[in-house]
C-alpha cells in the first residue's frame, strides 16, 4: 500500500483538507454555514415540502407527441413551485418525456433516467438511452426522463453569451503563464454577473434540493407510491439527495459514478483536489500505456509525457486553425482531452491517434474548440454547482489552493483549473464570486435512513468523479451497497456486461450484488480498425455509451 508520505498528489489533497479544517474552525462553521440557517428555514418551509402555505400543487400531466418523433415517447409540462418557500407561489415548466412499459401485464413502475452534467438533457437522455436498455427494464418500466430546472426545455440558464464563451477559451492557454488567475478570476467575476444579469430570477432556485422536490412531484403526477431511478455522475447527487429527502419514497436507487456527497457540497476545495488528481492520474495512465505500445498508441515515441507538454506549449505558440476559423490551442487540446479520457482504454488508441494528428497539424477530435452547442452545458454546469456548493469568499485561500491543485495535477490541472469558467473542477474562481443567496442548496444529512438498498457503483480509475466516493457513499448512505468496475473511465453500467447484467438484476428484482463484488471486464484498448463510430467531441453528450 503506498504510504501518504510516498505519494505528492495525496500530500496536496490531505493539505488542501487540513487548510479547510483549519479555515473551518476560524469561522466557526462549515464552508456552508453561512448559508445553512436560510436553508435550514427553507427546508422546513418549501424545499422539504411542507410549510405554512402547505406542500404544492401536484402537476397535471397532459400527454402528446413529442416534436414530431415517433420513437413511442409521449411528452408533457409539469408545473413546479420556482421557490419551494412558497409553494403556491410561480411555477416553472419542466419538460418530461416517458415511453410506456412494453408488457403491461408485468408492469412494475416509473424508472427515472438522470443524465448528470449538471446541463444535460434528461428528456434527450431518456429517449437516446431507451434502445441501449435490456429487453427487462424495458418490458416493466415506464422509462422516464426529465429536464431538470434551468436546463433545456425547463427554463435554460444564461450567463455568458456565445461571443463571450468564444473569446474566453480561444484566448486560454495549455501551459498558462504569469497572472492567468487574475484573468481567471476577472472571468469568474464576469461570468457571474452575466448570469445575475440574464437569469437572476431563476439563478437562487436551481439547486439540489429543488431539484429533489421537483422529482417527487413528479413522482406524484406519474400516480407512483415510490419510484426506480439511475442517476450517473452529477445524478448520483440528485439521487443521493432525493433519497435524503424522500427515503420512502424509494423503491431502488442505481448511484452511477457516485459523488461523496458531503465533500463537494461543503467542501469544495478538497473535492476539486481530488478530482483534478483522478483526472491528471488517468491521463498518466494512458501515456504510460503510449510508453509501453509505442506503435498502438502512435504519440511521443516512447517519451509520450514530454511530448504532450511540448504539444502545448506549441499549439499555445502557434494555434490551429480550425475550419470555423476558430483556433485550437494547448487548452483546447487538455478541455477534449479532459472529456474524452472518461472513456476507458477502448480508446486509447485513437486518443493517440488524435495526438498525433495535432502535432502533425492535422484535423482531430481533440483540437475542436468548445462551440455554441456545447456553452448552453456550460452556462448550467457552472451555475448549478455554485447554487450547490459554498465556496469560502477569501481570495488568498482561493489562490493558495488553486496553486495547490495545480501543482498535484501537472498535466491538465494548469488549464483546467485557470482556464474560464467550463467544467466542474475550475468553478472555483466563479463560485467564490457567487451573487445570489443558495436557498435550494441542500444541507443535509445525507444518510436516507429508511430508504429500500441502494446500489452505488464506483470505477476503480474513474477520472471524473474518484472511485474513493463512490466507497465514500455507500458508507454514509444508512442502505448503501457497493459495486466495483476495476478499470479506467468514467461511469460503469452499460461498459461492463458483468455490472449491467446486476444493475439490470437489481432493478426488475430487488436482488442486490453480493457484499464486495468487483467486476473486471474492462474491454481493453481497441485497434483503430475495430471501432465502428467515431470518439465524440461534444461534451453535452451524456447518453448510456454503447461504443461497439
Amino acid at each position: 500500500m503506498t504510504r501518504l508520505a510516498d505519494n505528492p498528489r495525496k500530500r496536496v489533497v490531505w493539505g488542501i483538507s487540513l487548510v479547510l479544517i483549519t479555515v473551518t474552525a476560524l469561522l466557526g462553521g462549515t464552508p456552508g454555514s453561512a448559508d445553512a440557517a436560510h436553508s435550514a428555514a427553507a427546508a422546513g418551509a418549501g424545499v422539504a415540502g411542507a410549510g405554512a402555505s402547505g406542500a404544492p400543487p401536484v402537476p397535471v400531466l397532459s400527454w402528446g407527441a413529442c416534436d414530431g418523433a415517433e420513437d413511442g415517447f409521449e411528452c408533457a409540462t409539469a408545473r413546479v413551485p420556482v421557490d419551494y418557500r412558497r409553494p403556491a407561489g410561480p411555477t416553472l415548466a419542466l419538460a418530461v418525456t416517458r415511453r410506456a412499459a412494453a408488457d403491461p401485464t408485468r408492469r412494475t413502475g416509473v424508472l427515472i433516467l438522470h443524465p448528470g452534467g449538471p446541463g444535460n438533457s434528461g428528456v434527450n437522455f431518456a429517449r437516446s438511452s431507451y434502445g441501449a436498455l435490456p429487453a427487462s427494464l424495458r418490458d416493466t418500466f415506464d422509462v422516464v426522463g426529465y429536464d431538470m430546472r434551468g436546463v433545456a426545455r425547463s427554463g435554460q440558464v444564461e450567463c455568458w453569451d456565445d461571443a463571450q464563451y468564444s473569446t474566453a477559451v480561444d484566448s486560454a492557454r495549455g501551459a498558462p503563464g504569469p497572472g492567468a488567475l487574475k484573468e481567471a478570476l476577472r472571468q469568474g467575476a464576469s461570468f457571474a454577473a452575466a448570469c445575475q444579469e440574464r437569469s437572476g430570477d431563476l439563478l437562487p432556485y436551481i439547486g439540489t434540493g429543488s431539484n429533489a422536490g421537483d422529482i417527487d412531484l413528479l413522482r406524484q403526477a406519474l400516480g407512483e407510491e415510490t419510484l426506480s431511478f439511475y442517476g450517473r455522475s452529477f445524478g448520483s447527487y440528485v439521487g443521493t439527495v432525493y433519497a435524503a429527502r424522500f427515503p420512502e419514497r424509494v423503491r431502488a436507487m442505481v448511484l452511477d459514478g457516485a459523488y461523496d456527497p458531503r465533500r463537494y457540497a461543503d467542501l469544495p476545495y478538497a473535492y476539486d483536489a481530488e478530482q483534478f488528481a483522478a483526472l491528471d492520474a488517468a491521463v498518466g495512465r494512458f501515456l504510460d500505456w503510449c510508453g509501453r505500445n509505442v506503435a498502438a498508441c502512435g504519440f511521443g515515441e516512447g517519451h509520450p509525457r514530454p511530448a504532450f507538454e511540448q504539444l502545448k506549449r506549441d499549439l499555445d505558440a502557434h494555434p490551429v486553425i480550425t475550419a470555423s476559423g476558430r483556433p485550437a490551442t494547448g487548452y483546447t487540446l487538455a478541455y477534449r482531452l479532459m472529456f474524452n479520457i472518461n472513456a476507458g482504454k477502448e480508446i486509447w488508441p485513437y486518443l493517440g491517434q488524435a495526438l498525433r494528428s495535432a502535432q502533425a497539424r492535422q484535423a482531430s477530435f481533440l483540437l475542436s474548440p468548445p462551440s455554441p452547442a456545447s456553452f448552453d452545458f456550460l452556462n448550467v454546469n457552472t451555475a448549478v454547482e455554485c447554487a450547490d456548493r459554498r465556496y469560502p469568499s477569501s481570495q488568498p485561500l482561493l489562490r493558495t489552493l488553486i496553486a495547490a491543485e495545480t501543482a498535484s495535477a501537472p498535466l491538465l490541472g494548469p488549464p483546467i483549473a485557470l482556464g474560464p469558467p467550463t467544467y466542474d473542477h475550475n468553478h472555483a474562481p466563479t463560485c467564490a464570486q457567487w451573487p445570489t443567496e443558495r436557498p435550494s442548496r441542500f444541507e443535509g444529512s445525507y444518510r436516507a435512513a429508511g430508504s429500500a438498498p441502494i446500489l452505488v457503483l464506483g470505477t476503480t480509475g474513474d477520472p471524473d468523479t474518484p472511485y474513493q466516493d463512490a466507497v465514500t457513499l455507500a458508507r454514509t448512505l444508512a442502505s448503501g451497497r457497493l459495486l466495483t468496475f476495476d478499470a479506467e473511465g468514467h461511469t460503469a453500467y452499460h461498459r461492463s456486461a458483468c455490472v449491467s447484467t446486476l444493475v439490470d438484476t437489481y432493478l426488475t428484482t430487488l436482488t442486490l450484488p453480493a457484499r464486495g463484488t468487483v467486476c473486471a471486464d474492462e474491454t481493453p484498448p481497441q485497434p483503430l480498425d475495430r471501432r465502428t463510430t467515431t470518439p465524440e467531441v461534444d461534451e453535452a453528450h451524456d447518453a448510456i455509451p454503447v461504443l461497439r
